[in-house]
């Protein structure tokens, strides 16, 4: 039982850093002003690359998110 709780431990551990990971490499939903001011890349190609890596990164945050909780859940019955 024990062995089975530290394995769990540590895949919650590295979904935890996964999440932290993926959360941080996502693009803020709003530019604001500093969008305004300095411009930035407003190419098609930009956009279209930003909102597939961002598609991509965001069903990623939730499935490594619904392990986390699933795990947490597990581990606190244990």
């Amino acid at each position: 039982m024990e062995t089975i709780k530290l394995i769990l431990t540590i895949i919650q551990l590295i979904a935890g850093l996964g999440l932290i990971i993926i959360i941080m490499l996502q693009s803020g939903k709003g530019s604001g002003l500093s969008g305004a001011i300095g411009g930035g890349n407003d190419s098609y190609s930009f956009k279209a690359k930003a909102k597939t890596m961002d598609a991509k990164l965001t069903k990623m945050t939730k499935w490594i998110a619904l392990a986390f909780v699933v795990l947490t859940f597990v581990l606190n019955l244990l």
